[in-house]
């Protein structure tokens, strides 16, 4: 299986339906605030898999209610209730895969190839079921949920294996050691300009408002960009600093994401002014 995963990673064929699939996606969600909404800025954490639980249990019910004698109308609204929110799922998901790099952008294709499949079958299982035929309609149940797995497993694999939509500066905090670090003589920070300085081995951004310091993990938590050759920008009155590749953006006193496609707040360290040295800890 690993062989599988590692062959279609680098399955470079892939790329002549990825490459133009993601402008496509790219010129048709455009509007910034739909791509923030999609990526789940406002709520914090990404959405697609929120929304793809609320899917895939739907089906999961309905594949468990189809083994039951007597459930056919609750095995039909589960159904239903899966065809019904696949469209956003989808969308969901495709915002966050075209934004990702070549290797991911290919498994995710199959991703998204083997759920279009699924929903294909599930909907033709809807429609068996609302027509009377619920043999039929469980039978094509049964496939489409077979097909759903073997995306689920895709899925994970972007996740977990290639750190898809993952924060991955959530895991620079485990490499600081609890205590206090001293980062930097606050008279040496430019005011309203962020600096790059680090603690140990883990880069930091260092930002001075006035008598206010904030000092954020320097690596972007959707792609690892280096926040510290990012431009800041104002949004609502409050600076922010936008990663330099792919554009996430994030409010520099506290590290709250503005925009994405990070779909997660940027961590940010506890500070402390001690004989003029910022000292950072963590959160």
């Amino acid at each position: 299986m690993r062989q599988l995963l590692t062959r279609l990673e680098q399955a470079s064929g892939l790329d002549r339906i990825s490459d133009p699939l993601q402008r496509g996606l790219q010129a048709v969600l455009k509007p910034r605030f739909l791509r923030d909404a999609l990526h789940g800025v406002q709520l914090g954490h990404p959405l697609h898999p929120a929304l793809a639980m609320f899917t895939a249990g739907s089906y999961t019910s309905a594949s468990i209610l189809d083994l039951i004698r007597g459930q056919e109308v609750a095995a039909t609204t589960m159904v239903g209730l899966g065809v019904a929110s696949s469209p956003l799922t989808a969308l969901a998901g495709a915002n966050d895969w075209a934004e990702l790099d070549k290797e991911q952008r290919r498994v995710g294709l199959v991703h998204l190839a083997s759920n279009a499949v699924a929903v294909g079958f599930y909907a033709a299982s809807l429609a068996s079921r609302l027509n009377g035929n619920h043999h039929r309609g469980r039978l094509l149940g049964f496939a489409g949920f077979g097909v759903v797995n073997a995306a689920a497993f895709l899925g994970g694999h972007l996740a977990y294996a290639q750190g898809a939509q993952v924060n991955q500066a959530a895991t620079q905090l485990h490499r600081i050691s609890d205590g206090w670090h001293p980062v930097a003589d606050i008279s040496a920070l430019p005011h309203g300009m962020p600096v790059s300085r680090s603690i140990g081995e883990v880069p930091v951004l260092v930002y001075r408002d006035g008598d206010r310091v904030s000092v954020l993990l320097e690596r972007c938590g959707h792609e690892t960009g280096p926040l510290g050759e990012g431009r800041v920008v104002d949004i609502d009155g409050d600076a922010c600093v936008e990663c330099p590749w792919h554009g996430s953006v994030f409010r520099l006193n506290d590290g709250l994401v503005m925009h994405g496609p990070a779909g997660s707040d940027q961590p940010v360290l506890r500070t402390r002014v001690v004989n003029d040295v910022v000292e950072a800890n963590l959160p």
